[in-house]
């Protein structure tokens, strides 16, 4: 089987659904060097090839430097070059300030804001109008499981999202595609992958959320394609199905602004 041609399908059925990407656009990619960010990367660079859509990719990556060391991102640059995709290391100082400084006893949340805030700056400083970024199918349905939960409330980040302030579109173009899909499709065409240094990897209310929905789909096969259903159904967030056009016409307003 073709793990990564099934990336590709999923992919193609977002862009088509939500409407992600147009002629002329110039995409800035997170690349956070895991393989959520690299089989995206790829997989945009692959759809330019057959998806009818004439655009461009700018590669990415914020350098958190847990412990005030630099990454080591040389092989994500090679993948670049060879995809023939123009790619930039920004190094920030992240992990020192939620880590060291800040002391954060929650640390993922302000860590969330200070990168996203630093992809949106970077992507306008590259000539980008579109941010694109790896949320994948269990991405969704674990934020809207947390949300639920947690917040008490019922919605999720959206496929596509205007930040007005930036003048800056935010796509998702994963959001169908599994995570376990995309762990074989990063496997299958051996992409590299740069393990995370963040001291809270693997201890974060992310993972509670993925044991809890693992457990369910064991006792109820189909548990979270139902939560993926029920979200669609309910329009929030732009996440309705497509309309006779084929594509979601998402509702105005709650824009993800800093």
């Amino acid at each position: 089987m073709n793990h990564f041609q099934r990336i590709l399908g999923y992919m193609r059925k977002a862009v088509q659904e939500f409407d992600l990407i147009h002629d002329g656009d110039r995409i800035a990619v997170g690349v956070s060097g895991g393989k959520d960010s690299v089989v995206l990367l790829t997989g945009l660079a692959a759809l330019r090839r057959f998806i009818g859509i004439d655009y461009s990719l700018v590669a990415i990556t914020l350098d958190p430097r847990f412990g005030g060391i630099d990454g080591d991102y040389r092989a994500v640059a090679a993948l670049c070059e060879e995809l023939g995709v123009e790619y930039h290391v920004l190094p920030t100082d992240i992990g020192q300030i939620v880590f060291d400084v800040r002391q954060e006893p929650n640390p993922c949340s302000l860590c969330a804001r200070m990168r996203r805030g630093a992809l949106h700056d970077a992507a306008k400083q590259y000539g980008c109008n579109v941010l694109a970024l790896g949320h994948h199918f269990d991405d969704v349905v674990e934020t809207f499981l947390m949300n639920l939960f947690n917040e008490g409330r019922v919605g999720c980040f959206a496929p596509k999202t205007w930040l007005s302030r930036r003048e800056l579109w935010m796509i998702r173009p994963m959001v169908f595609a599994p995570e376990a899909e995309v762990r074989r499709a990063a496997g299958q065409r051996a992409l590299p992958v740069v393990k995370s240094k963040c001291p809270a990897d693997g201890h974060t209310a992310r993972e509670d959320a993925k044991a809890f929905l693992a457990a369910k789909e064991k006792e109820s096969p189909g548990f979270k394609l139902r939560l993926f259903g029920a979200l669609r159904r309910s329009g929030f967030d732009g996440w309705g199905y497509p309309d006779e056009t084929g594509r979601v016409r998402p509702k105005d307003g709650t824009p993800e602004e800093l």
